[in-house]
């Protein structure tokens, strides 16, 4: 049952202490929140029509008098928050709209108040909301009662009974996802104001569903959360599979998954719950155990030889046999065989296929009864208080309602039968309750006229002649009772009674619709057809000795406790279903006869559960066999409302210029003065000792609507009264404040001027000492200058950078910067050089990595490398009359796409005579070739690769020497030449071979070179104003350098 909070724009009804009154003027649209307030309230069309009303605008409570309707709405909504609760609690019944949260709390109040035990019926059909309702009864209770650690264990195991026994005992039909199919009270034991344990009493699991389910229904909830919510290994232990189509007890119903159940999250919740009520792993275990054998069961297959049954499945009973703890030869003959003890001698009676099937399907539904029944007495066991002292119970009857099938069988009969019981007590504690409140109050009691059922519960309970003792008589006779014989024993014995109509004593129009295997009951929410088929064997319950006697030896801690041995060696023959059930019924009236009870009323407002639809067909249906016509009509009987003095007069006093605002006398005195003045007739009401009555709700209607057209004018003298007291209030204190302010505010002012001054002059000290410290080591006193002073620093780097990278200059810095100033100048000296870098041209870069190999090679080691920095080198620097010779000299000369990578005019000295010859030095990728100065001629052709050495001194000369080896027959000796500038031709040469050894500088006075037939020339190096290279007198070649 999914239940809602009225929508706001709606409704108003979820507004803490608005009392019914204050919702009469909203009749029109919403209906009257109580029945007794209908007008034509014998009416059906108007009852279901102020359902109707109320439902449209998602109010789903009403009263009849203290009996809440309940509509279910089919949809998720809000009024079961945390704020709805402590609205409900601690309020008077009528200080708040119908709730079933005002229900429960009346209860609780009156058993933790007065003392008085209490009792909470919910009835109604099925999928019309009665499990949720007492579920919403359980957490009202848990959430307002105490929360100690110990109740808050019990509250908890409270709760989570809910899902076991919804588990195990609900399952989805075609009127309901999550019916009960079982009923179900509880008492919630309350000592000091807390729960402290708990009872529950069950009553007629629909155990037949175990092995049969209509089209489009489904076996009981446990056994597809087990396959869908159980893991591998745990399916494994139990010997099942997922797929629901192995198994044969799911074949006649809906398989398959529901979308609107979640059989996984389900299964991980009972799981949990289990727990909580604190079985062990082992009874958990066994408890599934035992729901997998009762789906082998299912499985176990019979044939027939010779008309004898033969099991076909062996592994499902092998399967069985494991999971109970048994013996399967044994359990495979008691399947196939029926021992029966008469006289004295024991005999063996093989059984038929059909017996057997039946067999079989006895033993399953037996084994999953006595399961459910074992579950709720282990329930009750965690439930137990553990105090011995005298508790107080609050019991809560979720019971299935009246029952009207296509087909109604056994199972029907017994519901009904309970639901008349539970009207007859309902009629009764009602008027029991109306006499007592009249009594009470004084007033004469007029005998109201009701349907009395007695007589219908006599037809089927009473000894000897009741439709029970005739079915156990029949059941217990020799020979071979059949239904039909019962049938016909019923109509001999009962068809003089007028609420028991056979097919012979029905009328001819009901005859055309009604078997010959079918009897009615005219029950007082209507006629109900019963079909006989089946009957004695679900009254017999009969489970044969053989199967019992194998179940009472099994391992399983569980079935071995619900099938004693003393059962099977018990001569006494057990009480028949019906005779059990209605002893439990009786019990339970006994029980719900000393409490005083509450009633809630449910009622499903279409067959589709579809939300928002309401079918007056259905409801009307339902507001018949509910009874409620007849209890409003008993409601009804005398006054249809009643009000305390203090409430009636609170509310409408301001109708009457006497009672308006203040009345001096008694309560009493003003209601007879207001009755009086608003022209009440005499027989319109009744003055109790603590209530006003009033006979019709048309005299109510008439003082709401007077009172309604009075409210503004009342609003605003109330307004104007209590804006006064405010400001009234508003001034006293803050008079009062001012006082006290005035009195300490000077002393404050002196002791904030004093800290202020105080914090002032440490702030100059500070100050000083930071200033005079800023050049030091940092501590707290001076390290907000140091921080500004860096910041300053930053600000003036910022604005003074070198923009060049030749520009080595950098701005000086305090001494707390000197770290990050060096990081710094190091960072910007990069990013100049490497944005200088990145703005060059190839040519550029070309020359850039000549000049660093040029200082690689000649740095501190050369006199003149100072001054080849500033000029740029170049490819060419030949004459201009050479320049033009030299296409027609690589034409000739160079192959293989060899070309001129240098070229300079330069001065030979011959190696004999030292005379200076003008010559021009071609340098290609692979060789070095002398070209004669004046006719171009080639005079010398150097590989690369077989130059030796090149000899340069320290000195500022332009002399270079090229050490050639002796194998070159061609060339004379080592090759003299001066080029100007020596630095950049040697530099290409390098650059060109890639071979910085060739070079070797000289810091000698004297050079020695080799001439032909290994003979040695002198090159002498000295120093003198004017550079000049000539022959001296000592024959040696005088190279003269700048100092």
């Amino acid at each position: 049952m999914a239940h809602c909070e009225d929508r706001p724009s709606n409704s108003e009804q979820n507004s803490r202490g608005r009392t019914m009154d204050r919702d009469l003027h909203r009749r029109d649209r919403v209906g009257v929140q109580d029945f007794v307030l209908l007008e034509d309230y014998q009416n059906e069309s108007a009852f279901v029509e102020n359902l109707r009303k109320r439902f449209k605008e998602d109010i789903i409570y009403t009263y009849i008098g203290t009996v809440l309707i309940s509509v279910n709405p089919y949809k998720n909504l809000r009024i079961y928050t945390a704020e709805a609760v402590k609205q409900y609690k601690g309020l008077h019944f009528y200080e708040a709209s119908p709730h079933i949260y005002a229900i429960s709390d009346t209860a609780l109040r009156f058993l933790l108040e007065e003392n008085r035990e209490q009792c909470i019926l919910i009835s109604g059909e099925s999928g019309s909301g009665k499990t949720e309702a007492s579920k919403k009864v359980l957490e009202f209770v848990a959430e307002t009662t105490g929360h100690t650690r110990e109740v808050d264990r019990v509250k908890d195991k409270l709760l989570q009974s809910n899902p076991v026994l919804e588990a195990f005992g609900n399952a989805k039909t075609n009127r309901n996802d999550n019916s009960s199919r079982f009923g179900k009270y509880m008492d919630i034991e309350f000592l000091e104001g807390s729960p402290v344990g708990g009872k529950i009493l069950n009553y007629l699991l629909e155990k037949s569903r175990v092995v049969h389910q209509y089209p489009g229904e489904r076996n009981f909830h446990i056994f597809y959360q087990l396959l869908a919510g159980a893991d591998d290994e745990m399916l494994s232990k139990l010997m099942l599979k997922r797929d629901l189509d192995s198994y044969f007890y799911f074949s006649q119903g809906e398989k398959g998954a529901v979308d609107e159940i979640d059989d996984r999250a389900q299964f991980q919740t009972v799981k949990s719950a289990l727990s909580t009520i604190e079985l062990t792993d082992k009874e958990q275990d066994d408890i599934f155990a035992i729901v997998a054998s009762v789906l082998h069961m299912g499985n176990v297959g019979m044939t027939e030889v010779e008309g004898r049954a033969v099991v076909s499945k062996l592994e499902s009973v092998e399967a069985i046999a494991q999971l109970l703890g048994c013996e399967a030869e044994k359990l495979t003959n008691a399947f196939t065989n029926r021992t029966i003890e008469a006289r004295g001698d024991v005999v063996t009676t093989p059984l038929n296929r059909e017996t057997a099937l039946y067999a079989r399907d006895a033993l399953a539904k037996a084994v999953y009864d006595r399961l459910f029944t074992w579950l709720v007495t282990r329930l009750n066991v965690s439930l137990k208080p553990d105090s011995e002292k005298t508790t107080k119970a609050m019991g809560i009857l979720d019971i299935y309602g009246f029952e009207i099938f296509e087909t109604n069988s056994f199972e029907q009969f017994c519901i009904n039968f309970c639901n008349e019981k539970l009207q007859q007590l309902f009629i009764e504690l009602t008027l029991k309750s109306e006499q007592e409140e009249y009594l009470k109050e004084g007033i004469e009691w007029e005998p109201v006229e009701y349907f009395n059922n007695k007589v219908i519960c006599d037809l089927i309970e009473e000894k000897h002649k009741g439709i029970i003792a005739l079915m156990d008589e029949e059941c217990l006779r020799p020979g071979e009772p059949t239904d039909m014989s019962f049938l016909n024993k019923m109509n001999e014995n009962l068809s003089d009674h007028p609420h028991y109509i056979s097919h012979k004593k029905a009328d001819i129009k009901t005859q055309k619709i009604m078997g010959r295997d079918e009897f009615q009951l005219v029950h007082y929410a209507g006629t109900v057809t019963y079909n006989i088929r089946g009957f004695l064997d679900k009254n017999n319950d009969l489970l044969f000795r053989d199967l019992r006697e194998v179940m009472s030896v099994t391992t399983n801690s569980i079935t071995k406790a619900v099938f004693p041995v003393s059962d099977v060696t018990s001569k006494k023959r057990p009480e028949t279903a019906g005779t059990q059930f209605k002893n439990s019924v009786n019990r339970l009236m006994e029980i719900l006869g000393d409490k005083e009870p509450s009633y809630i009323r449910c009622i499903k407002p279409n067959d589709d559960k579809r939300s928002g639809i309401f079918n007056e067909k259905v409801v009307l249906h339902q507001v018949k066999y509910l009874g409620l016509m007849e209890n409003l009509r008993v409601r009804r009987a005398g006054f249809a409302f009643r009000r305390v003095y203090e409430l009636f007069l609170q509310r409408y006093k301001s109708l009457c210029p006497e009672t308006w605002p203040f009345y001096k006398g008694s309560a009493k005195d003003g209601v007879q003065t207001l009755v009086n003045y608003l022209g009440y007739g005499k027989d319109d009401y009744r003055m109790g000792r603590t209530k006003l009555f009033i006979r019709f709700p048309k005299t109510l209607f008439e003082t709401e609507d007077a009172f309604q057209e009075r409210k503004n004018f009342v609003a605003t003298i109330i307004q104007k009264v209590w804006k006064g007291i405010l400001q009234r209030r508003k001034y006293i204190e803050m008079r009062n404040s001012a006082i006290i302010i005035q009195k300490y505010i000077r002393r404050h002012l002196a002791q904030n001027e004093a800290q202020r001054r105080r914090k002032g002059v440490e702030a100059i000290r500070r100050f000083i000492k930071g200033f005079i410290t800023r050049h030091g080591p940092v501590n707290e006193v001076n390290k907000g200058f140091i921080q500004v002073a860096k910041v300053h620093y930053l600000n003036r780097l910022a604005k003074s950078l070198p923009k060049s990278v030749l520009d080595k200059s950098w701005p000086p810095c305090p001494q707390s910067c000197t770290e990050a100033s060096r990081y710094l100048h190091q960072l910007h000296e990069r990013w100049l050089a490497r944005k200088y870098r990145l703005s060059l041209t190839p040519e550029a870069k070309k020359q850039f990595e000549l000049k660093i190999l040029a200082e690689s090679l000649f740095k501190d080691k050369k006199k003149s490398y100072p001054n080849s920095i500033a000029s740029k080198f170049v490819e060419e620097r030949l004459k201009p009359e050479h320049k033009t010779l030299v296409p027609s000299f690589v034409s000739s000369h160079l192959q293989n796409g060899d070309k001129v990578l240098y070229s300079i005019s330069v001065t030979k000295y011959d190696r004999h005579g030292y005379k200076p010859r003008e010559r021009a030095m071609l340098v290609t990728s692979k060789s070095l070739y002398v070209l004669d100065g004046k006719t171009f001629k080639l005079k010398h052709n150097l590989p690369l690769n077989s130059i030796q050495e090149i000899v340069v001194t320290t000195a500022s000369d332009n002399l270079m020497l090229l050490r050639i080896p002796p194998d070159l027959k061609k060339d004379k000796g080592d090759l003299i030449l001066e080029a100007e500038p020596v630095i950049e031709a040697v530099t290409k040469i390098v650059d060109i071979t890639k071979k910085p050894q060739l070079i070797k500088i000289l810091e000698a006075d004297t050079i020695s070179h080799n001439l032909i037939g290994g003979k040695q020339g002198v090159i002498d190096i000295t120093t003198g104003p004017t550079p000049a290279i000539s022959k001296g007198k000592s024959g040696h070649l005088v190279v003269v350098a700048s100092p």
